[in-house]
């Protein structure tokens, strides 16, 4: 192993702003499961460094999965020239910060074999066919993670952090009438391995297997603009894309978001309150530090409609005179770190779920989000409705299929008129910049008075 507050020194020799070295171990077990046989089983170990130094405003990057100290002494002493004395580097006196998390982990995922975690696979590729005959297809994707880090800082913080992640999705493709649909479910976060209990495993399945049938005996959906609400089981898709992206630091002060230069001006709602928390237990966002070694915390980003914060990283906060929010985030030791989201939500309003849907004469109700693009310049969006239905003088009516839902994202957060009391988690992994990092995205119940719905029949 090697000497990481030494190859630090020999990276900060040149000056720079600032520097660190991020040093990572990663196990994993990856199963993809397809055409009821397994496609891909991969158990492994992955290691490496990154090391990053900043100048004014630059950032030097290199990573290796080499632990040998002399090519590290290499590549730090590389970067280190590009350093070009932009400070004087102070001494070094490392502090070891140890990462701790109000929750446990119960079952070590490493320390189930993974025949059994095969056998829990197979086991859904059969559930799901037997729940439907008109299945076609099943995709049965397990993954689990232990990810030790080490950020080795030039401020002289050691910070140490573990985490663990375990993640089961499962996709189903039926066809009736040469109709293909498909619908699609993940569940996971910061669990172990405890985490997949026969009761959870049987409602994923038959949540998926009854979207998918829904699906196959579904009605077009109506093109026209309409009254939309948004389930708490949509979880936060669409604020995740809308608003949160437009809020991350690099996007947003680099002219590249929609919400740029409108800090303490309303952007919303009074009703919406949009926070960015990467400490709650168990979700998929959550980290004791980000990848910077700065401590996650609760960011609030929207207060009652007033735009209060942006989602800042070292480099970016650094620029503009503002502390980290604990947002820098890398794939692993291969990036550099960036700011982005971890458990990104609207927090709850006062109305009841029940009155809201039953407010609307003529709307769309969603239940789950599908796929989508932002433009995060403009705040222009389309979404996917992997589970919709009509909304029906107050009720609930057929279920839709084929629907988008398209609109401005500023707008429709300024025009969401009603807002409910409960809270639903979505999961997923975002991308953005090449780089995929865990994170989780909630919302209430939420009504939008008029947003595009695109379908495929003229609506009424």
């Amino acid at each position: 192993m090697f000497n990481g507050e030494m190859v630090l020194k020999k990276l900060v020799e040149g000056g720079g702003l600032f520097a660190d070295v991020f040093f990572e171990s990663r196990r994993f077990t990856h199963i993809h499961f397809e055409s009821s046989r397994p496609e891909r089983i991969e158990k492994g170990l992955d290691r490496g460094v990154g090391l990053r130094i900043v100048v004014p405003w630059k950032t030097y990057f290199a990573s290796t999965n080499s632990l040998d100290e002399r090519d590290l002494f290499d590549i730090a002493s590389d970067l280190s020239k590009l350093a070009k004395k932009a400070r004087n580097p102070s001494p070094l006196n490392m502090v070891e910060i140890n990462s701790s998390y109000p929750f446990s982990i119960k079952v070590d995922p490493e320390d189930i074999d993974i025949a059994n975690k095969l056998q829990m696979v197979k086991t859904i590729d059969k559930m799901a066919r037997d729940m439907e005959k008109r299945i076609k297809q099943v995709r049965v994707i397990y993954r689990d993670t232990k990810q030790s880090i080490s950020i080795y800082r030039e401020d002289g913080m050691l910070i140490k952090d573990e985490r663990c992640h375990v993640i089961l999705n499962i996709l189903v493709i039926g066809e009736k009438d040469g109709d293909i649909q498909t619908a699609y479910e993940s569940i996971g976060g910061f669990y172990g391995y405890d985490f997949f209990k026969d009761e959870t495993i049987e409602n994923m399945v038959g949540i998926t297997v009854k979207r998918l049938t829904g699906l196959l005996d579904a009605v077009e959906a109506p093109m026209g603009t309409k009254t939309v609400v948004l389930s708490s089981e949509a979880g936060g898709t669409m604020i995740h894309e809308a608003i949160g992206h437009g809020l991350e630091a690099d996007l947003a002060m680099e002219g590249l978001s929609c919400y740029k230069g409108m800090l303490g001006e309303k952007v919303a709602s009074e009703l919406i309150t949009v926070v960015d928390d990467g400490t709650i237990p168990h979700m998929r966002g959550t980290y004791a530090f980000d990848d910077e070694g700065s401590k996650s915390e609760k960011t609030v980003l929207v207060e009652k409609g007033i735009l209060k914060n942006y989602l800042w990283d070292r480099f970016y906060g650094l620029k503009h005179n503002r502390p980290s929010t604990g947002n820098g985030r890398r794939e692993s030791y291969r990036y550099r770190p960036i700011p982005r989201m971890s458990n990104t939500m609207i927090l709850s309003g006062k109305d009841d779920p029940e009155r809201i849907i039953a407010s609307v004469d003529d709307g769309v109700y969603v239940v789950k989000m599908g796929g989508g693009q932002v433009d995060t310049v403009r705040g222009d969006f389309v979404f996917e409705i992997q589970e919709g239905y009509m909304i029906e003088k107050g009720r609930i009516g057929p279920m839709v299929k084929n629907a988008t839902i398209m609109g401005n994202g500023p707008k429709i957060l300024r025009e969401i008129d009603m807002v409910g009391n409960d809270l639903g988690f979505g999961i997923g992994t975002c991308g953005k910049d090449g780089q995929g990092v865990p994170v989780s995205d909630a919302q209430p119940t939420l009504r939008i008075p008029e947003i595009i719905v695109g379908g495929r029949k003229e609506g009424s």
